[in-house]
């Protein structure tokens, strides 16, 4: 609950009037916008424990197009970068791509577009972005363990979007560069996000066949530190693992059981990831419901 103490009037004020009298680099424009960070941090936080879907679908939409006002006004704002990025990969994976991959596929980008928008702040980044892989890579050292978040969330967008792109050649030949920037998350910090640039690279090494460098070994290896990180009560993990691990080794049983078992979780299994872990319970549902296409 929002208090006056934290939250007085004068900011909410302030940003009003920045947005319908001030000037685009106005500096009276960005202190009021920067001024509402707490607010729209407290609100993320508030999103992330809602359970009921409907209401959280309708409140990440708005979120996403207030920061999107914001960000014309304060464009270089790192904090709200990284909240656009992570909030369109939210609300493309929870509530678009079962149901309209290819409008799903246009908001990852502009969740990738805005993650890209911090890491351009590096030079040495900047400089290799569409240079050859070992360059790319190579720029990837000149990031450290504050820059993770960025990485992470940039790498997520452009990954959700290749997933949902497999017969465009130019779309996968960016992959090499989402698992660079993933090998360099979990180098810098494995544990950021629940674990999730192993469930990308558990993901990505059980879908690829073995002759484009798949290894089912290696899936399970980055399944299993992410189960370890994420204690069993982030649901998402088993939903990937179940889609792409378990289909891939025809364990029809398994596959059921870590499916029923996130269906079974409590809602409140874990409060402050609430949303995902109602994205992941709806998931499996229908993951269940076709079972026949996998086996």
């Amino acid at each position: 609950m929002i208090t006056k103490k934290r939250f007085p009037g004068k900011p909410i004020f302030l940003l009003l009037m920045a947005i319908f009298l001030g000037g685009s680099g106005c500096s009276m424009q960005k202190l009021a916008v920067r001024s509402m960070s707490g607010l729209l941090e407290d609100s993320m936080a508030a999103l992330y424990e809602e359970t009921d879907l409907a209401l959280a679908e309708h409140a990440i939409a708005s979120d996403l197009k207030l920061l999107e006002g914001i960000l014309k006004s304060d464009p270089d704002n790192e904090k709200y970068l990284l909240m656009a990025s992570q909030g369109f990969a939210a609300y493309a994976l929870g509530f678009v791509e079962d149901e309209n991959p290819q409008r799903a596929k246009q908001l990852y980008l502009r969740g990738r577009d805005y993650g890209l928008r911090m890491l351009r702040k590096n030079r040495a980044f900047r400089q290799a972005e569409n240079q050859e892989l070992e360059s790319f890579t190579q720029s990837l050292k000149k990031f450290n363990a504050k820059d993770v978040p960025a990485l992470f969330w940039t790498a997520n967008n452009w990954g959700n979007f290749i997933n949902l792109s497999m017969n465009d050649p130019i779309a996968l030949s960016d992959l090499p560069r989402v698992q660079a920037m993933m090998e360099r998350v979990i180098e810098l910090d494995d544990s950021y996000f629940f674990g999730g640039a192993h469930l990308f690279l558990g993901t990505l090494y059980a879908v690829r066949p073995p002759i484009l460098g798949g290894d089912m070994k290696k899936a399970k290896a980055h399944f299993d530190r992410c189960f370890e990180l994420s204690q069993g009560k982030f649901l998402l993990p088993s939903v990937y693992y179940a889609r792409y691990y378990l289909t891939r080794e025809f364990d029809e049983e398994q596959f059921q059981k870590t499916l029923q078992k996130v269906l079974d979780a409590p809602a409140d299994i874990f409060p402050e990831q609430n949303l995902p872990n109602a994205i992941a319970k709806k998931k499996a549902k229908i993951l269940l419901e076709n079972a026949s296409e996998f086996f």
